[in-house]
């Protein structure tokens, strides 16, 4: 469980600012001239990718003004410096975004060399083609704004789409890493009978093989693949599914890229239980976990839902017993790390 720091009339974010070479334990060489800064809305991830890192966290104060507008303060020189900010915009969607915004613009405006924005979670991403008429395409609305503050690199995690990475310029390059590898790690560990890797629509296929495929190379696991195809009625709202596929005696382990409302996740487990599965779990990258997600996990036919922490867990959801959050801190920082030192990082999208 993930628990985020508490604000008293004004939030912070703060660290003593210390610049050093990652011990032995932690990624190897220098990292002169890095710096790491945070917001509000993930601040114990921020701990654990500078503390992977052999650094701390920049001081920096976000807060608010008494009418609730955001003000950042930097209480450090970053002149010259290469910044890295680390924001995903999960809920309070809004309110993250715009700390992620002004964060980017006080850093170009003390002289920053470089700043990357680590959005683990990148807000808004659902909405990225006009599926109807007189609707925005929010997602490239947001990479707009991203640019337009001046932010020269973009990392994130498991995209909803990877079409997201082009609507960035050419000059502003976005690393979408895959955080399937850290619930492959996980899921290997296991004692799983017959597994069957599950899609819970048309669209995440690929995600899944993919996470099939590095169970099977990885830890030599021997899986199935299965679909589910569905009908939605509207918005968070499934009419009916069928299964594309055999999990009768499996354990199966539906993969997807986010948890909302859970809505779909918990009937997905519902139904592929009736199809004479042993048991449910679920990896999904991001847990939203929003409105009426925990009571319906808590019911659900799920034996464990894994998520990661690129969104703080709710209090209600870890309340459930039923819901697992690994850490993607490792991922982060070595990203983080080979592009400081200009190494590679292409292992890090498979």
């Amino acid at each position: 469980m993930v628990v985020g720091a508490g604000a008293l009339g004004v939030a912070t974010a703060t660290a003593t600012a210390v610049e050093c070479d990652a011990p032995e334990s932690r990624l190897p060489s220098s990292n002169t001239g890095l710096k790491i800064f945070t917001g509000n809305a993930n601040k114990p991830l921020a701990d654990e990718i500078a503390k992977h890192l052999g650094i701390n966290l920049g001081k920096m104060k976000v807060g608010k003004f008494a009418d609730g507008e955001v003000n950042v303060v930097v209480q450090e020189n970053v002149r010259g410096k290469d910044v890295y900010i680390v924001q995903p915009t999960g809920p309070p969607v809004n309110e993250n975004l715009m700390e992620l915004l002004l964060m980017i613009s006080t850093m170009r405006r003390a002289s920053a060399r470089k700043i990357t924005a680590v959005i683990p979670y990148y807000g808004y991403a659902r909405q990225d083609r006009k599926m109807t008429a007189r609707v925005p395409i929010s997602a490239a609305d947001i990479a707009r704004l991203l640019e337009a503050m001046g932010v020269d690199r973009v990392i994130a995690v498991d995209l909803h789409c990877g079409q997201i990475q082009g609507f960035f310029g050419p000059r502003v390059p976005v690393d979408n890493l895959d955080g399937g590898m850290v619930g492959v790690s996980y899921f290997g560990d296991m004692d799983l009978d017959s597994p069957v890797i599950v899609s819970p629509d048309a669209g995440g296929v690929y995600r899944a093989k993919q996470f099939r495929e590095a169970l099977s190379k990885k830890h030599d696991v021997d899986c199935g693949l299965a679909m589910i195809i569905k009908q939605r009625a509207k918005a968070n709202e499934i009419e009916r599914m069928d299964l594309v596929g055999d999990v009768k005696g499996c354990d199966a382990i539906i993969v997807d890229d986010m948890v909302d409302t859970a809505g779909t996740l918990c009937k997905a487990a519902d139904e592929i239980k009736k199809f004479g599965a042993r048991r449910v779990f679920a990896f999904c990258s991001h847990g939203v976990l929003s409105g009426p997600a925990a009571d319906r996990i808590s019911k659900s036919s799920l034996t464990e839902l894994v998520v990661l922490d690129t969104l703080k867990l709710n209090d209600a959801s870890a309340a459930t017993g039923k819901v697992s959050q690994l850490t993607v801190g490792p991922l982060l920082a070595t990203a983080i790390y080979n592009i400081h030192n200009k190494k590679s990082i292409s292992a890090l999208f498979k």
